[in-house]
């Protein structure tokens, strides 16, 4: 057994010599597509991120880009006055949008919208409005467009995954790869800030980001049952609990924890506490938190930026675990994020006592690994490295 050799996706950032700000820009995507967020899902050293800008020596435009690198590939566009303005540039972007539009969904163009020179070239429809974005400065501009992104490649990877697992379904990918994203926000109604958050959340997803999102009753529909139609949503959204001080004081909260928990949903905990939080949820851990202000709610983008890297995070986690899954016998579970007690509810033991979880690089700490060997003697934790080494070993 082997992991895939090629990436999952390969982003390539291009942009026009002329535009100054171009070189920032792309570093700011190149370092947060590359750190370790993403290395334990897609493997070595992060995203794959190419550089185009420069022609080589004696061309008037950049080397045109190989669609073949990887299972996806997005082009990410920086167009400004100067890219508009250089008929080789925009040459070279209608031969690759051609070309990626002939290779499907897999592979697609995304132009940032610079300034309003994108407007003139037919473009303006897909792209980044970054023009519209006046009043930010620069982090939060590069934050946005870092989201935006983030949903565009997610989409993508999504719809890469469904053509593994249904390959004869052609004609519905293009519902497949339009499908919102489903955002649950988990918020307690017992004090005066959980709501409110919510709320005020919720708006910035449905203005900001184009994913739509779940909101407790103001979405189920009527005659449903209220605990089977939130639990449900629970299963099938990425979820944000926001963590005021009586979040864990209430059930319904904890049971929606609970339940995403069990269903290895993507996670993000906005950490709203005021005072006191008397009982610390045991489950909310093993998930990133971002720390926001409940007064001035001043960091929704940074809650929402996290939960869009840990869905892309997952469809990579999907998209390597379907290529090697095949290969794996009955006794093999596969975890998107490092396991915890919690995951071993509802889990099936093979039939000789033996099973394995098999969760993102790295290795569990020994501390780990010693209170799951008291709990659960014949229970066996592996990373997705280790696993594959052991099964090429005993393959030889």
């Amino acid at each position: 057994m082997a992991l895939p050799t090629r990436p999952f996706l390969v982003v390539t950032i291009a942009w026009h010599p002329g535009f100054a700000a171009g070189p920032t820009i792309a570093s700011a995507l190149y370092d947060h597509f590359r750190r370790k967020l993403f290395e334990n899902v897609a493997g070595g050293t992060g995203l794959s991120v190419i550089y185009r800008s420069e022609p080589p020596k004696g061309t008037a435009a950049p080397l045109p880009i190989d669609f073949e690198e990887g299972e996806t590939a997005a082009v990410v566009v920086l167009f400004d006055e100067a890219f508009a303005g250089d008929n080789a540039y925009l040459a070279w972007l209608k031969e690759t949008a051609e070309r990626a539009d002939a290779k499907g969904l897999g592979t697609r163009v995304s132009p940032i919208a610079i300034d309003s020179a994108l407007t003139r070239s037919g473009m303006a429809e897909q792209a980044i409005r970054w023009d519209r974005w006046g009043d930010l400065e620069e982090k939060p501009r590069i934050r946005r467009l870092v989201s935006g992104l983030t949903y565009q490649f997610a989409r993508m990877l999504r719809s890469y995954l469904e053509r593994l697992r249904h390959p004869s379904d052609a004609d519905e990918a293009l519902e497949r790869y339009l499908k919102k994203v489903q955002v649950f926000l988990s918020h307690s109604k017992r004090d005066d800030d959980g709501e409110r958050i919510a709320k005020t959340i919720r708006q910035a997803l449905f203005d900001g980001d184009g994913l739509s999102s779940f909101f407790d009753v103001h979405d189920i529909v009527p005659g449903v049952r209220f605990d089977k139609a939130i639990l449900n949503q629970v299963r099938v959204s990425a979820v944000v609990a926001i963590h005021t001080d009586s979040f864990s004081s209430r059930e319904w909260c904890r049971r929606e924890i609970i339940e995403a928990k069990r269903a290895s949903v993507p996670l993000v905990v906005a950490n709203c506490l005021v005072d006191t939080d008397e009982r610390g949820f045991p489950y909310m851990g093993n998930v990133p938190v971002v720390r926001m202000d409940p007064a001035h709610v001043d960091r929704i983008e940074d809650v929402i930026g996290r939960l869009l890297d840990e869905v892309l995070k997952d469809f990579l986690w999907r998209c390597r675990v379907e290529l090697v899954s095949n290969e794996a016998g009955q006794e093999v579970r596969f975890l998107p994020r490092p396991p915890e007690l919690i995951s071993l509810v509802g889990l099936e033991r093979a039939a000789d006592g033996e099973t394995i979880l098999v969760y993102p690089d790295p290795p569990l700490g020994a501390e780990e690994q010693r209170l799951f060997e008291e709990i659960a003697p014949t229970l066996r934790l592996r990373s997705l490295t280790e696993w594959v080494a052991e099964a090429e070993a005993v393959a030889t």
